[in-house]
């Protein structure tokens, strides 16, 4: 098996494949992508979208490398978690040998970006050892937004949510490397060439993670932008945005900004080939796949 895998300056990005998520999830996460909806983007069909106009989504973390630093982000659902989404529960996929083979033992990353904290986003943060969930990635600093912490610290959670804390969540901060950072308007640097930027709605502290390093820039999206379909409909959203209003205007915006320009978008859970470019479609927005290697 190869990584698919960008090369942004001096940065290189791989996918590290997770599973992939099963039919049902399109019209559970977007209801408003009914298979009418979709089957109106040609350009979505076979990669995004199956030709009964059902969209396709996956779980995945990107590897991000540059010199010696090695980051991680997003850690995708986890093993062995006891989760209510049967398509998240008790999972046995090979995630830490795709991320080896993407360049990164556990014990080899330095910086682990968590774009929200949502369940799949946090699973692979802790792994089982002896009976207990401890931190997957000992020697890394997890970052993710002050404000997401504090929101969900302040949130009523239902029980599948707080199971979800006790077992990838509050094994990294107990342990004390769950590092919680003040996300500037205009984004903060919290490594070179590595910035996060504020994208809320979909949770009010959700970042997306910019990378520039040699005139040349990345953008990976988190759950900001969920599915291709979004980029000519950002008014579909999510039920599971805390802030649906806002989510669609952070899209929106967003999606403006990077149309026509050279910035490759890396979907958090776009099936492949996962990265590509926003460009103008007359009085709309599409999505054009920007293939990878494989290394």
């Amino acid at each position: 098996m190869t990584v698919p895998e960008w090369t942004i300056g001096e940065f290189t990005v791989r996918r590290v494949d997770e599973v992939v998520l099963p039919p049902a999830t399109g019209p559970w996460l977007l209801p408003g992508a009914t298979p009418d909806v979709v089957l109106r983007h040609d350009w979505l069909r076979p990669d995004f979208a199956g030709h009964d106009g059902v969209l396709r989504l996956a779980s995945h973390s990107f590897a991000v490398s540059a010199g010696g630093l090695r980051i991680l982000v997003d850690t995708g659902i986890g093993n062995g978690k006891q989760r209510a989404n049967p398509a998240w529960h008790d999972l046995r996929t090979g995630y830490l040998d795709r991320l080896a083979e993407a360049g990164c033992t556990p014990e080899s990353v330095d910086l682990v970006v968590l774009t929200h904290l949502h369940t799949d986003h946090v699973g692979w943060n802790t792994r089982a050892v002896d009976g207990a969930w401890v931190p997957t990635f000992p020697n890394a600093r997890y970052v993710t937004s002050r404000v997401e912490r504090e929101f969900w610290a302040g949130f009523a959670m239902d029980e599948p949510r707080r199971q979800m804390f006790r077992d990838s969540v509050l094994p990294v901060e107990d342990t004390g490397l769950l590092d919680l950072v003040d996300v500037a308007a205009d984004g903060t640097e919290v490594a070179p060439g590595v910035r996060l930027v504020p994208t809320p709605g979909h949770t009010p502290g959700h970042v997306a993670v910019r990378l520039d390093s040699g005139g040349q820039t990345a953008l990976i999206t988190g759950d900001c932008v969920h599915h291709p379909v979004q980029v000519p409909r950002p008014d579909i959203t999510s039920c599971v945005d805390i802030d649906p209003a806002l989510a669609e205007r952070t899209r929106r915006d967003l999606l403006t900004s990077l149309a026509g320009t050279a910035t490759l978008v890396l979907g958090t859970h776009f099936p492949p080939p996962t990265a590509g470019h926003v460009v103008a479609d007359g009085d709309s927005l599409r999505w054009t796949p920007v293939a990878a290697r494989h290394g």
